[in-house]
């Protein structure tokens, strides 16, 4: 049984992410970007080192699933304690990212008009993926409804306009390819 106490959580959520990092490995997925050094952010979403550095513009999408995952574990499982549900917040997060380094999903990616040379992610770049979410977690911990709101809709609409893609039009591209869509985001492989 997962225990309440911060002194447990943390060696918990390193576990975790242990596990997170040894699938990745044995996935063949490099530990950083195969350019050979680790830069803070990536900037440039053409770039072959977009998933591979510690974080680019895909990074505000995990802080949202943050926000998303403390809102599902609140209504899910409310007598649960802040530390539980954050380690189920973890798994789920890892549990996507290893899912998003299997071939099947990584083809899925490439026939969006953003990600058609995408490789997956390095294993530094996925780490901070679900460090990125433990931070929108804690944020929608500390931080009112309202502001929480403010920042999911602030981070989609700023990551759509400077790179014609967010957490949103990735689920929309999952589920069905609009061409207007496509076409808007191809217009940024041409900037």
């Amino acid at each position: 049984m997962i225990t309440s106490s911060w002194r447990y959580f943390w060696p918990l959520g390193c576990v975790l992410i242990v596990i997170q990092a040894a699938v990745l490995y044995l996935f063949g997925q490099p530990a950083i970007c195969t350019c050979g050094y680790v830069k803070l952010w990536e900037g440039v979403i053409t770039s072959s080192g977009m998933s591979q550095h510690l974080s680019d513009w895909y990074s505000f999408s995990h802080i949202i699933h943050g926000f998303l995952f403390f809102l599902f574990t609140w209504a899910i499982f409310p007598r649960w304690s802040l530390q539980q549900r954050l380690l189920l917040a973890m798994s789920l997060e890892i549990g996507w990212e290893i899912a998003e380094n299997t071939p099947m999903v990584i083809e899925a990616y490439r026939q969006q008009a953003l990600a058609r040379g995408y490789v997956g992610d390095s294993i530094i770049n996925s780490i901070m993926d679900t460090l990125m979410m433990t931070l929108g977690f804690v944020l929608a911990w500390r931080f009112s409804v309202w502001t929480v709101i403010f920042l999911a809709l602030a981070m989609e609409i700023g990551v759509a306009y400077f790179i014609h893609d967010n957490l949103t039009l990735n689920i929309i591209g999952f589920i069905h390819h609009f061409p207007a869509i496509d076409a808007w985001q191809a217009e940024i492989m041409q900037i």
